[in-house]
């Protein structure tokens, strides 16, 4: 009842779902990590997922990029069912991810780590790479000048010659940013960005992923414990326990809906 009444409000305003979760169960053995999920992202939306540990925040996102298939239910991007695609085949859709654990190349520099998220738009085949031919020269010309300018967004241009194992917790939360964007997606999926940050560092990446939104036009879905960060970023809110999607609205409506509170949120 709750995605009618957003696809309702979407259609009112001329806006029209760029993902839709449709029933989305996962299991693994006898364990239900999602059960029955439905809701649906506008285009432009900052999309919050919140819920207790275990829940199966991470777990849908590993179903939404095709890391893991769904047991049952469906995945529609831009109208396109992508429920059975291969992960590169999704993110050469549109749709990049940061991950809650690290998975950052730590023995290459931060630029190398940005560029190398680009070889989905070399042109260039590995013949011409070897011969360093024009062609080949250019591409890799301009996916170093792309890498600095993502790279300069997330504050990172100054260090993109520094190892990425050598960044701090915080700066290689940035770089994981940056080599998402490095994919051109349209869907951005954010899984705990804000993980081991201080409060300052945590206020930055509010603006930024707000910066981001607009200046690359994406839409974001981010996984977020700081309940703050998320009640005032995001225009919506998913919540789930168990598996299962107990509420979901703007966030003022989430913030007082008593499943929240009891099973999340708790008391003030």
């Amino acid at each position: 009842m709750a995605t009618g009444i957003i696809e309702a409000r979407m259609e009112q305003h001329g806006q029209f779902p760029l993902l839709e979760v449709q029933q989305v169960t996962r299991r693994f053995s006898g364990l239900v990590a999602v059960n029955q999920v439905s809701f649906t992202v506008a285009q432009g939306d900052i999309f919050g997922l919140i819920g207790p540990n275990g829940a199966g925040k991470t777990t849908l996102f590993n179903v939404i990029t095709g890391l893991i298939p769904p047991s049952s239910g469906q995945l529609i991007y831009q109208n396109q069912r992508i429920t059975k695609l291969q992960p590169h085949r999704i993110a050469a859709k549109g749709i990049a991810r940061t991950f809650q654990n690290l998975r950052l190349f730590g023995n290459l520099s931060v630029l190398e780590n940005v560029a190398i998220a680009r070889h989905t738009h070399r042109r260039s085949g590995l013949v011409q790479e070897i011969l360093r031919t024009p062609r080949a020269i250019a591409e890799e010309r301009q996916t170093h000048l792309k890498a600095l300018e993502l790279l300069a967004w997330v504050g990172l241009a100054e260090k993109a010659e520094q190892t990425a194992r050598n960044l701090s917790y915080g700066d290689q939360r940035r770089l994981e940013i940056a080599r998402a964007l490095a994919v051109e997606p349209r869907l951005l999926l954010l899984d705990e960005p804000a993980a081991g940050m201080n409060p300052n560092e945590k206020a930055a990446l509010s603006q930024l992923i707000r910066q981001l939104r607009d200046a690359f036009n994406l839409t974001i879905v981010l996984i977020e414990h700081h309940v703050p960060l998320v009640m005032g970023l995001c225009n919506q809110i998913a919540v789930l326990d168990f598996g299962q999607l107990i509420a979901i609205g703007q966030p003022e409506v989430v913030r007082q809906d008593p499943a929240v509170i009891a099973a999340y949120l708790g008391k003030e």
